[in-house]
């Protein structure tokens, strides 16, 4: 009996198994007019291969609460009403074909206001002052404004409003967006946040933004649908003694992740990395599973783990070897849409298929 595909129950959502289609940001919404924000053709083909193949979530791609928080104007939105009966589109399909429809909210703080990361010849780069816990560039990129006690109000409502929009759209697992050098992280990382106040300094007053966002959120969103909580479990700077500013650490992480527990978060998706632009990530499959099975242990807290997950027999052993409760894949679906559908072959297990492709599995 395979492990990875054993049903898994959270709240009242019960995923037929434990591979899991990760957000990955696909640049591709509508950029003018009213229904700016909203998917497109390009999302329903994405997902709905994907689901096809046999993937139990699918989740949407990181998806901004506002305006300011789009990492570019090609990005998904849910920071206003009419945006939502797009993404029913989606969540109809997916459900449908008999898999759960996440979505991933997300302020991007000073990683916003950037293009595609592919060259747009037919459009002229948009720009906007960013924002930020602290006015710390990424890079070379602009300096952010630094972030006002009301602004942080406001940006916590924004989450929380996102979050009654993705129920209304029919989503069933909401993930807020805490990893890759986006907002959320922003505050928690000393590498972006030398705020004096409430919201700096100590590691309690540095996690205070992401608790505060995850309880709007959980107020929000319907008690009975899970929250997941997408956390970079390091920003691989620990050994750095160069650096007068130390980097987030899973330690850090597992503080972090009682905290998100007690708020009513339901599961820890664990990444890495994205708070400075020339960490030294020892990058390897499974890099970052380790991570997630520390916070599994000490947190007790349901985790899943993405990042070079290529091989059913991989990622077979994560879960048997309770490292992590699921599995995200990201680019190996890319490459394969059927990627979830093989690897239920590999272990001679046959996943429902649309009618359709009947004769394809006679």
């Amino acid at each position: 009996m395979s492990a990875l595909f054993t049903p898994l129950t959270l709240r009242s959502v019960t995923f037929a198994h434990r591979a899991w289609m990760s957000p990955m940001m696909q640049f591709s919404a509508v950029v003018d007019g009213p229904d700016a924000g909203t998917p497109t053709d390009w999302h329903l083909q994405h997902f709905g291969s994907r689901v096809i193949g046999g993937v139990a979530l699918a989740m949407v791609e990181a998806t901004a609460v506002d305006p300011v928080g789009r990492s570019s104007v090609y990005d998904l939105g849910l920071w206003n009403d009419r945006q939502i009966p797009a993404f029913r589109r989606l969540t109809r399909f997916i459900t449908t074909h008999g898999s759960v429809p996440g979505i991933q909210i997300v302020h991007a703080g000073r990683k916003a206001s950037t293009g595609r990361p592919w060259h747009d010849p037919s459009r002229t780069p948009d720009s906007w002052t960013t924002l930020g816990p602290s006015a710390i560039p990424f890079g070379h990129r602009p300096v952010p404004a630094e972030l006002g006690a009301t602004e942080i109000e406001q940006i916590v409502a924004g989450f929380a409003d996102s979050a009654r929009r993705a129920a209304a759209a029919g989503f069933q697992v909401l993930e807020i967006h805490g990893a890759h050098g986006y907002l959320i992280h922003q505050f928690l990382s000393p590498q972006s946040n030398t705020r004096t106040d409430d919201y700096g300094g100590s590691r309690d007053n540095r996690m205070r933004f992401a608790l505060q966002v995850a309880e709007a959120v959980r107020a929000a969103w319907p008690e009975h649908l899970p929250l997941f909580f997408r956390v970079s479990a390091t920003d691989w700077l620990a050994g750095d003694t160069d650096d007068p500013r130390p980097g987030w650490t899973g330690e850090d992480t597992v503080a972090l992740a009682v905290g998100l527990k007690k708020a009513g978060v339901d599961l820890v998706d664990v990444s890495t990395g994205g708070a400075v632009p020339d960490a030294r990530i020892p990058v390897a499959p499974g890099y970052q599973t380790p991570f997630a099975k520390q916070v599994r242990a000490e947190a007790e807290i349901a985790t899943a783990t993405v990042g070079l997950i290529t091989e059913a027999e991989q990622a077979e052993a994560i879960v048997s070897g309770g490292e992590a409760d699921a599995i995200f894949v990201a680019r190996a679906l890319l490459r394969n849409p059927n990627w979830v559908r093989d690897a239920a072959q590999h272990f001679g297990i046959a996943l429902p298929h649309p009618p359709q492709y009947s004769r394809a599995f006679a």
